[in-house]
């Protein structure tokens, strides 16, 4: 990154006003190819202040939340950017999302207008909620909004699991991306001339990296259109062909992709950063893919972050030093935003080596939970600092120092769990399997085979009567209520949930149950 882009970087204070930088000093370079189609600079920030200005037009204003029906495409970034223009911050609605929990998330927020198609709305049962198309006739030109915005706005509402059984909406500000921005960039060799894939879904708060970065060095975003997102070989084809630079990927999803790169027989790519996050690497599929591309490899980046740190906390190029060494997840050494702590249960400080809850405090803090006080008292503690009282955030991750100051992810130390690069907390998808009736009892966890296959395995208590194979009905029951990456892979019949001397569920016998019993897997996507 320049010392031009990084002037830019400081001397703004929401992430409009940095994108009207960028856009102003490169009107024609291309900033999104979409499937087909692009959008220079300039149209993107032509057609965000239309969209802009009729959200203005509806009342929309600094405060509001606008939630965003779009599919993967360059729908995303101009909605996105005229509901950030338009003062208010947006809430990431994938139209892949069961209906039950679409409809609780826009009444949790008090979504009162969201920008999609209004049949898919209908379909999903959003009623009473106003629906703005992306693009209009253009015959009424409507002026775009000037609003004045500190940084402390906020930017989006991200829902990520919720322990009760409901998700929680987690507030980001536009100090907080920035701060990111400003901290993380500098540690990537990117500019105008890089090509970034948009591969995850906007639900998910890499993809807030994913774009921000590409845009705020003048680079081109790539959307990944949800059918090739789902094939591997053909999401290849779309690296080659797009000549990608910087992708990022969830490991586990990598895994496929490093299969099919092997498959087509090692095609050229233009990729210079393979970036991994969402959950811990797979060193020995890393290693395996950068010594199998002919010439110079791209550089591998681990990174770790919860949402509430806004996307990414920790930074480490992986080396040979990685892939031999004894040290199996290896995340890095904090950003240079924010200060990275390991604490006992008492919140007191650990020497370096002894495991302890990572506490992160700094910039790229969260607000907060959305209408949730309580959880974000819980979550959000102030503590003394190096430098006085501080605000932290308590990630529920179990880490530890290590020798050379980074840190290695050791799991959590709650019933949380990241599958797939999705945080998900595990007493959600038991409470919707525990809602059907042939369901007495349910407990879920996950496995990993012999050959590094990861499963999401349902363990059921069945009621009276119910059928011997439950498998399907159980997974049609759990996708009306949650998202994909929140159905089980496997549902595994038991006669009883495993118990601790004290009366708790036993997990670590839950986990051997899981592993030992046959049990049939329901095919899932990848992404």
């Amino acid at each position: 990154m320049s010392a031009g882009d990084l002037v830019c970087l400081d001397a703004v204070v929401s992430l409009p006003e940095l994108f009207r930088v960028v856009a102003a000093g490169c009107p024609d370079a291309e900033a999104v190819h979409d499937d087909g189609r692009t959008l220079t600079y300039a149209e993107l920030d032509a057609v965000s202040d239309r969209l802009a200005a009729r959200l203005a037009a509806r009342g929309v204003g600094p405060g509001d939340l606008v939630g965003l029906l779009l599919e993967r495409s360059a729908d995303i970034p101009v909605g996105i950017l005229a509901a950030m223009k338009a003062g208010a911050a947006y809430v990431p609605l994938d139209p892949t999302y069961p209906r039950e929990r679409l409809g609780y998330m826009v009444r949790d927020a008090g979504v009162s207008i969201l920008v999609g198609d209004p049949g898919q709305a209908a379909e999903r049962g959003l009623e009473g909620v106003a629906v703005l198309a992306p693009y209009d006739d253009g015959r009424v030109v409507l002026a775009a909004p000037v609003v004045e915005l500190t940084g402390e706005e906020p930017a989006y509402v991200i829902y990520t699991s919720g322990s009760t059984g409901n998700p929680k909406g987690c507030v980001v500000s536009h100090r907080n991306v920035l701060s990111l921005l400003r901290g993380a960039l500098p540690l990537f060799e990117v500019g105008a001339d890089d090509r970034w894939a948009l591969f995850h879904s906007f639900s998910f708060d890499v993809s807030v990296w994913e774009f921000w970065a590409s845009m705020a060095t003048g680079a081109t975003a790539v959307t990944v259109p949800l059918r090739l997102a789902q094939s591997p070989a053909e999401f290849l084809g779309l690296l080659a062909e797009q000549r990608v630079t910087v992708l990022g990927q969830v490991p586990s999803v990598f895994r496929s992709l490093a299969l099919a790169y092997e498959e087509a027989g090692r095609p050229e790519l233009a990729l210079r950063y393979v970036v991994f996050a969402g959950e811990s690497v797979d060193l020995d599929v890393v290693a395996g893919f950068l010594k199998s591309v002919p010439g110079t490899p791209p550089t591998a980046v681990n990174m770790y972050g919860p949402t509430e740190t806004t996307v990414y906390a920790t930074h480490r190029v992986l080396t040979a030093a990685d892939f031999d060494g004894t040290v199996r997840s290896p995340i890095g050494h904090g950003l240079p935003h924010l200060r990275l702590e390991v604490r006992d249960e008492d919140v007191a400080l650990l020497p370096v080596g002894e495991a302890g809850e990572l506490l992160i405090a700094g910039p790229g803090v969260a607000v907060g939970y959305l209408g949730r006080p309580d959880l974000t008292a819980e979550r959000f503690v102030t503590l003394d600092g190096p430098d006085g009282p501080d605000r932290y955030y308590r990630t529920g991750d179990l880490v530890r120092t290590l020798p050379d100051g980074s840190f290695e992810y050791l799991g959590r130390n709650d019933q949380q769990i990241k599958l797939r690069g999705y945080r998900i907390e595990l007493g959600e998808v038991e409470a919707a399997l525990r809602t059907h009736p042939t369901v007495k009892d349910a407990a879920v966890t996950v496995i990993t085979t012999s050959a590094g296959a990861t499963f999401f395995v349902a363990c059921i208590v069945q009621a009276e009567g119910a059928p011997d194979k439950p498998a399907a009905m159980l997974r049609e029951h759990t996708q009306s209520m949650l998202p994909r990456y929140m159905v089980p892979d496997r549902y595994q019949i038991v006669p009883e949930l495993p118990l601790t001397g004290s009366g708790k569920l036993d997990r670590n016998a839950l986990n051997r149950l899981a592993s030992t019993r046959p049990a049939r897997a329901a095919r899932r996507s990848a992404s």
